[in-house]
């Protein structure tokens, strides 16, 4: 019986260790995202619409993340084509309230999915989402046959930037 105990106690302990170890990995707790949008510009500190479907000869979006309760901590917005990273554009958030953007200009021929991921300092993420960059045959398209689509972005070719926008 005594070393039944023993086996027990010894078990307990290795199933603490890795869950101790972790967790300073795990998810920052209460930290989220309110509100997150592509759009075509920022105007007082908001985006002032809501980009789904990007055509040329736009060439430009940005991101724009409402986060909530990460006073402290650096969050990044990781932006990824057809599904492999491109861009990691990180921020130091300075309020319990505290908006955030990145732009990201497109390359030639960068038709497909895009997608921004807002990760924590610890690399979970707190929020994805997802728009299309597509050739203006498509969008024609979509409208024949009634499918929504959305705005163009106005051409203007600059590097890759982030701003910061406090309450």
């Amino acid at each position: 019986m005594r070393y039944g105990v023993r086996n027990c106690w010894m078990l307990a302990l290795s199933l603490m260790i890795p869950v101790h170890l972790g967790a300073e990995e795990a998810p920052l707790a209460g930290g989220s995202v309110a509100r997150a949008a592509f759009t075509t510009r920022i105007e007082n500190r908001e985006p002032v619409d809501r980009v789904l479907v990007l055509n040329p000869p736009a060439t430009e979006v940005y991101f724009f993340t409402d986060l909530r309760n990460l006073e402290g901590h650096t969050v990044t917005h990781r932006w990824e084509y057809q599904g492999r990273a491109v861009s990691n554009v990180p921020f130091v958030v300075g309020g319990n309230r505290w908006r955030v953007f990145s732009k990201k200009v497109f390359p030639p021929d960068s038709f497909g999915e895009w997608s921004v991921t807002v990760l924590d300092d610890n690399g979970w993420p707190l929020y994805v989402e997802l728009f299309r960059y597509e050739p203006v045959a498509v969008e024609q398209e979509r409208l024949q046959t009634g499918q929504p689509g959305d705005a163009a972005i106005p051409a203007d070719v600059t590097p890759a930037t982030a701003g910061v926008t406090s309450e």
